[in-house]
């Protein structure tokens, strides 16, 4: 039994797929959302259009989705997480990792950040950092 038809498969070729393999197995396929029984030939032709429905509903999806951040980057937006640090903090840190004495974690508290994050805007150790690399 599965609660909706997008749970089970990504596409309407893997959604059959899937239930062609259980059908071979013996295993019966129940839709418990639309009362679908893929056992029965009255509950195939339901599931062949459900299947082919929600395949369009995530392509529709999807294409809505690319549409909103295409149109967002020609506003000038970026879209996503924006950053954690910003130039002037960046260059602050670099600052700061040059001194051997002063701890990462200490320098990530300072700037309310994690201390991966400083590992991953300047990858390397310390040493790159006073080299200027």
């Amino acid at each position: 039994m599965v609660w909706k038809l997008d749970r089970l498969a990504r596409s309407l070729k893997q959604l059959i797929e899937t239930v062609e393999r259980l059908g071979e197995r013996e295993i019966g396929f129940r839709l418990l959302t639309e009362r679908i029984d893929t056992t029965t030939a009255g509950g195939k032709l339901p599931f062949h259009l459900f299947g082919a429905l929600a395949e369009f509903e995530r392509g529709i999806i999807r294409e809505r989705a690319l549409a909103g951040l295409n149109a967002a980057r020609a506003q000038g937006r970026v879209p996503g997480r924006s950053r954690s640090l910003n130039g002037s903090d960046l260059a602050a840190v670099q600052t700061l990792l040059a001194n051997p004495n002063i701890p990462v974690a200490e320098i990530a508290r300072r700037f309310n950040v994690n201390p991966t994050t400083l590992y991953r805007a300047f990858p390397g150790d310390r040493s790159a950092v006073i080299e200027g690399g």
